[in-house]
């Protein structure tokens, strides 16, 4: 038998078993089955097959015999069960991104899925539903795109976490159309928002910089932080720091010791702090503590390392690192740069971030100020409530720049220790101070300045837009502004210096010299040119009116939701909002048929702008033609042309008696109609209208062309600009201090390398301000600490005299004088200290396990192991937390060490009276006093005024009564002083102050 492609083998039967196909066509037997009917192949019959022309050949002999078996029955193959696309898109991002909080666009809308909903929705006050799947409920919540901002702030501020944005990307048609008509949207993550990685957020703080901090450390030396290590081996560990502000494009680096590592991260800042993994595998609790407590939030990255070697930084920077200025960086800080750098490209998802050029911070350029120093002295924060308002940040920022209050900050907690920086800062501030008018004009024109650093970091990832660049032409304009009055007043002090001669004439040509400095600086060619190009391309007027159409839709958005949230509250059923949110769609739409149409470039912006805007015209003029002759024809005054995305280009009309005239024109078709009203399509206005939209279109592909240019102009005047603003920050904080100095009647401190203080009339910068909103008057006091004889002052007095506000005053006005700002004193002569150090107030650490007592001697061991002759150093009531005895043998051991080891300026207040017995042989130890003045009708007032001698009374009792104790309870500790013979009238003063201050001279 020859079959010649006839049939198709569907089983082969062989002594072995069944094979399907043509998988056992060298056997000897087959049989050829279809439908019911089933062939034997003869022996050695030859089989032409469909395809390829092959040969079998079967003996007979092994055919079967009998019945062939059924085939087993086929069970129908059930579709899998899965979610609908978004639900999917969002749990393959959750599974991905399995750290973060993951919210995905939905429409108008973010919304979070799953688990997530349980977790996170309570915490931010969003209300959650259940959205019906073939696998069951799905929890969901949700908020409008609108309100992204300040949900990330609850997100990330308030709880700390991490939250991965999906947006909805539209799918090309061609890919659409490949997947057999998928989904229109894909949703992919496209930037990891962290504390540490904000940019252009509404609720980044714009007085403070926003830092990410990364921390390296060798993963041979984290042993060396636990417990474990030794005190040797401990000192030798070095620290990598780099830190970045996104949001500004500052970037630094510096690299630090044991000790001073928890100082250095309190200096900076940081809103998040980066450490490598393997850190949180092995040293987490001893780096921690090193590290210190604060507000920022710490992450755990290893990444991909995309950034393993220094030369890779410059693929992030605006200016490439010469191989002599990597040679600055230490291992350790290039570490640290490439965690950071890596940590920043991993959250900001395919954007091209662009930062400055790294600046090494180095511990011989400022004044360190340890932790409890910057928390002590409520630099930047109260200690009550750790809020700016009432500490030295809030008194002197008279900025009107959101930047120059950042540099500000940043000067406050690293002093210069450069004279020639110092003394170049406090000539600028003399030069405003003394030239009211100067200093009114060039604030005036920084009042109308923008954020510029924050601004041109906008345009360096591509999130600029037209209101920046405006922002930004508009601060230009003001720089060449401030330039002109700059020249002007050089010009005429240069003058007058010629025609003048006397003793200030030096100083005077130091404060125009620093002037003219600052003006040399400022670059004003390039970017002026783009300020021209702006203005001339961006129209305002139209800009404006954009603007007030989002609002008017984003009022309208607020207003739906506040319905929704009312009638819930209420107990009633939420109002239906499909249709109100229709109708203003449809009346967007209808707006932008009737050519209102907002363009926010200028037609002469470039010639293919000019001819798509005159051709539009044309075609708006042809549309307002027909539609006239449409009237005519149809005499409806009613009708109008129109567009949908339902119906497309549309005609309708109103009235009862129009159908006739309607079907008599020439192409029209019907497509709705009620009693009153008809609708229909018209060739004429379907051609014209899409014309109408090409003509769009092109305008809107132009004017998306010409902006890029423009961002393209701005780059390239990155770097000027960028000088620009920091001379702009710098006259801010000059007339800033200026404006201080004239307000509070400060004066200019004298610089020198000397290891002395000359402060006559110090007053305490905050305490002085407070004091005069009431009506009161401040005590101010003189320090000579340092003078021959008197390297260390030994401070008694009674409670609430003042000695704590004496130590902290001394301390300020040095901080303040290295900051090159005027200081609240009558005179003020100060050598350059390079580390304060304070141990003031009392605290306790639970957290890790430290007693009142133990937080003290931390306090003060750091400080008697890190002072310098050099360093300013303030202790108050050191021992106070123990018995009197111990109390007393310790602080007679500090005040030693200062002394004799560190040989530093020093202020130490005691309550152990004691100490001036035991320390009378101490060379360059002098004491101190403030006191209590009795009224002749048994009243009393504190007397603040230092004088020299001690007072032995602390006039607790009396402070006792002003606390309001009972008088009951006073009247026993009296009778408990009496008897143990230390009652407040006893003779135990006998030493007078008079005398105890000789002796100690």
């Amino acid at each position: 038998m020859r079959f010649r492609g006839l049939l198709r083998p569907s089983r082969w039967t062989t002594s072995s078993g069944s094979l399907h196909g043509l998988a056992a066509r060298q056997l000897d037997v087959a049989v050829w089955q279809t439908g019911q009917q089933s062939w034997t192949i003869p022996v050695h019959a030859r089989i032409h097959i469909r395809g390829a022309k092959r040969t079998t050949t079967i003996k007979a002999s092994s055919l079967p015999q009998g019945v062939l078996p059924p085939l087993p029955p086929t069970e129908p193959i059930q579709p899998e069960k899965t979610y609908p696309t978004v639900l999917q898109q969002h749990l393959n991002n959750v599974r991905k991104f399995s750290d973060c909080v993951v919210l995905t666009r939905v429409g108008d809308f973010y919304e979070m899925y799953f688990d997530q909903v349980e977790q996170y929705a309570p915490l931010v006050g969003l209300k959650t539903a259940k959205r019906a799947t073939t696998l069951g409920d799905v929890s969901m919540a949700g908020f409008q795109h609108t309100q992204l901002d300040r949900y990330l702030k609850m997100f990330v501020q308030d709880l700390g976490k991490q939250v991965a944005i999906s947006e909805q990307i539209r799918l090309p048609e061609s890919e659409r159309n490949s997947r057999g008509g998928g989904p229109m949207f894909d949703r992919k993550v496209t930037r990891i928002i962290t504390a540490g990685t904000l940019i252009d957020e509404s609720f980044v703080d714009p007085f403070e910089s926003n830092f990410l901090l990364a921390v390296h450390v060798e993963s041979k030396d984290l042993v060396q932080l636990t417990d474990f290590g030794s005190v040797a081996t401990r000192d030798t560990v070095r620290f990598g720091l780099a830190w970045v502000d996104v949001s500004s494009g500052d970037f630094y680096t510096q690299s630090c010791d044991i000790a001073t590592l928890a100082s250095a991260v309190s200096r900076i800042g940081p809103t998040e702090i980066v450490l490598r993994k393997n850190v949180h595998q092995q040293g987490e609790d001893g780096l921690q503590r090193l590290i210190g407590e604060g507000t920022y939030s710490t992450e755990y990255f290893d990444g991909d390392q995309s950034m393993k070697a220094f030369a890779d930084w410059n693929e992030v920077l605006e200016r490439q690192v010469t191989s002599e200025e990597l040679a600055a960086f230490s291992d350790e800080e290039k570490q640290a740069g490439n965690l950071v750098l890596s940590f920043v490209g991993e959250k900001l998802i395919n954007t091209n971030v662009r930062l400055q050029a790294p600046v090494r911070r180095s511990a011989e350029e400022t004044m360190l100020i340890d932790r409890q120093s910057l928390r002590n002295l409520e630099i930047r924060a109260t200690l009550r409530d750790g809020l700016t308002r009432g500490s030295l940040l809030q008194i002197f920022r008279r900025t009107v720049t959101n930047s120059g209050s950042r540099l500000l900050s940043q000067r406050l907690v690293s002093p210069s220790l450069s004279l020639a920086v110092i003394n170049m800062r406090l000539d600028l501030v003399q030069e405003f101070h003394e030239h009211d008018v100067l200093r009114e004009r060039v604030v005036a024109y920084l009042q109308r300045t923008a954020d510029t650093t924050r601004v041109l970091q906008r345009f360096s990832i591509a999130k600029g837009d037209a209101d920046d660049m405006l922002s930004l032409a508009r601060t230009i304009n003001m720089v060449q502004q401030i330039a002109y009055t700059l020249q002007a007043h050089i010009d005429r002090r240069s003058n007058s210096d010629l025609s003048t001669q006397g003793a200030d004439t030096d100083e005077t040509r130091a404060s125009v010299s620093s002037l003219a400095d600052v003006f040399a600086r400022l670059m004003l060619v390039g970017p002026g040119k783009l300020a021209k190009s702006i203005t001339s391309t961006i129209d305002e007027e139209s800009l404006s009116k954009q603007h007030a159409a989002e609002d008017e839709q984003a009022l309208a958005s607020e207003e739906m939701t506040a319905d929704v949230v009312a009638a819930d509250a209420a107990g009633k059923t939420s109002p239906k909002l499909a249709r109100r949110a229709s109708k203003q769609a449809s009346l967007s739409a209808a707006q932008s048929s009737d050519d209102e149409d907002i363009w926010i470039m200028r037609r002469s912006a470039s010639p293919a702008l000019g001819q798509a805007r005159a051709k539009l015209e044309a075609l708006v003029t042809a549309k307002h033609q027909l539609a006239n002759k449409l009237r005519a024809a149809t005499k409806a005054e009613s009708l109008t042309l129109k567009w949908s995305a339902q119906l497309g280009h549309f005609i309708h009309v109103k009235g009862r008696d129009i159908t006739g005239r309607v079907a008599a024109l020439d192409g029209a078709h019907s497509i709705s109609s009620t009693k009153s009203t008809r609708s229909f399509h018209l060739t004429e206005w379907s051609q014209l209208g899409v014309q109408i939209d090409d003509s769009k279109r092109r305008i809107r592909t132009e004017e998306s062309h010409v902006f890029t240019k423009l961002r393209a102009h701005i780059l390239e005047n990155l770097i000027h600009l960028r000088r620009n603003a920091a001379v702009l920050d710098e006259l801010d904080v000059a007339c800033s201090s200026a404006t201080v100095a004239r307000e509070r009647n400060l004066i200019r401190p004298i610089l020198n390398t000397s290891t002395s203080h000359h402060i006559i009339g110090g007053r305490h910068p905050t305490v002085d301000i407070g004091l005069r909103t009431q009506g009161r008057q401040f005590t101010s006091n003189d320090c000579l600490v340092g003078q021959p004889n008197q390297s260390v002052y030994l401070i008694t007095g009674p409670n609430m005299g003042g000695k704590s506000t004496y130590l902290r005053q001394n301390a300020l006005i040095t901080i303040l004088a290295q900051t090159g700002s005027y200081v609240p004193a009558d005179y003020a002569k100060i050598g350059l200290v390079d580390k304060i150090f304070s141990r003031v107030g009392s605290a306790d650490n639970l957290y890790q396990d430290q007693s009142t007592f133990m937080v003290e001697m931390l306090e003060t061991a750091a400080i008697l192991k890190q002072a310098t002759p050099r360093s300013f150093v303030i202790m108050d009531e050191v021992g106070r937390g123990t018995t009197p005895e111990d109390g007393l043998a310790v602080g007679y051991a500090c005040l030693h060490h200062l002394q004799n080891v560190n040989k530093c300026r020093a202020l130490f207040a005691t309550p152990f009276h004691g100490l001036v017995d035991m320390t009378r042989c101490f060379e360059g130890l002098a004491c101190f006093c403030t006191d209590v003045q009795e009224n002749g009708d048994g009243g009393w007032s504190y007397v603040h005024k230092m004088q020299r001698g001690v007072n032995r009374q602390s006039h607790a009792l009396r402070v006792a009564r002003l606390a309001g104790m009972p008088e009951s309870a006073i009247a026993v500790a009296r009778d408990v002083l009496e008897g143990l013979g230390y009652g407040e009238k006893s003779a135990i003063p006998a030493v007078s102050r008079q005398a105890v201050g000789a002796a100690s001279r």
